[in-house]
């Protein structure tokens, strides 16, 4: 009886130590049109095709344990069905100390007349460099139509700094 409580103990300790490490995050910012896109028709309906695409984005708010984001990269790969799209993707987000974090995504999206309508993702940092080396964090995005082909996003999420090493 000590036993399992001295071990439900702990495990609460645990957890309650693991979830005060996360830290709320909030970001935003705009993508331009993407560049070097490629699509390839699958065939067998009208407007289903595969997608390749990149594309440059600049930070309008974002923040990482004191260092300020400032602009980001993506590359996706997806699928689209008549007005319905669907992407997977790494971004890499570059910081004005130089140090960079890499999210995994996937989303989906509408458009209407060839472009967004809306659209949403959901993001797994997966690494960084510097600093950010062996972050962690997940989330999700919003994303509203842009200037010029492009988007605006608006996300969510936690995130967690590796333990300073000594």
């Amino acid at each position: 009886m000590r036993y399992k409580f001295l071990c439900t103990c702990l495990l609460l300790l645990i957890a309650v130590s693991l979830a005060s490490a996360q830290t709320k995050r909030t970001f935003s910012g705009k993508c331009g049109k993407p560049e070097n896109p490629q699509s390839i028709p699958v065939g067998d309906k009208d407007g289903h095709m595969f997608i390749v695409e990149q594309g440059k984005c600049e930070t309008d708010k974002g923040e990482i344990g004191g260092a300020k984001s400032k602009d980001g990269a993506f590359s996706e790969h997806g699928e689209v069905m008549g007005n319905h799209i669907k992407v997977s993707g790494v971004y890499v987000e570059t910081y004005d100390s130089g140090d960079k974090v890499f999210y995994s995504y996937q989303g989906a999206s509408t458009t209407k007349d060839g472009a967004l309508a809306s659209g949403n993702n959901t993001w797994r940092i997966s690494g960084g460099t510097g600093k950010m080396k062996g972050i962690t964090g997940t989330g999700s995005c919003k994303l509203t139509p842009g200037e010029g082909g492009g988007l605006h996003y608006a996300c969510n999420g936690e995130y967690t700094l590796a333990a300073a090493k000594e």
